[in-house]
């Protein structure tokens, strides 16, 4: 299984390439937002994932957390069906992060 890789595209706009999954998820995962602070945005990419899961989906609110903590508008583009099914299964699908309108709108640049 492909490991879980942050990439820099630009400044507020990284790309999470691998599998967002139980098996590629660490305890170390989660701190690797550490990169929030001193940003206003974030806008996270997820088209380059290889597989997604519910261990996938609870990182993603772990992040959401942290950034609501650190104060950092957080958004996600291109999250894939898999994860949006999971999010709906979960009662997220109304959140900013996960409805159908914030999940494909980036932030500007």
């Amino acid at each position: 299984m492909p490991k879980l890789s942050l990439i820099e595209q630009a400044p507020g706009y990284y790309l999470l390439e691998g599998s967002l999954t139980f098996a590629s998820i660490d305890k170390q995962s989660p701190q690797t937002f550490k990169f929030l602070r001193g940003m206003d945005r974030v806008c996270i990419d997820l088209s380059k994932l290889q597989a997604s899961d519910s261990a996938g989906l609870a990182l993603m609110i772990e992040w959401i957390k942290l950034s609501r903590m650190s104060r950092v508008k957080l958004s996600f583009k291109h999250i894939p069906d898999q994860l949006l099914a999971l999010a709906k299964l979960s009662g997220l699908q109304d959140s900013e992060y996960f409805s159908s309108d914030g999940a494909s709108t980036p932030l500007p640049h």
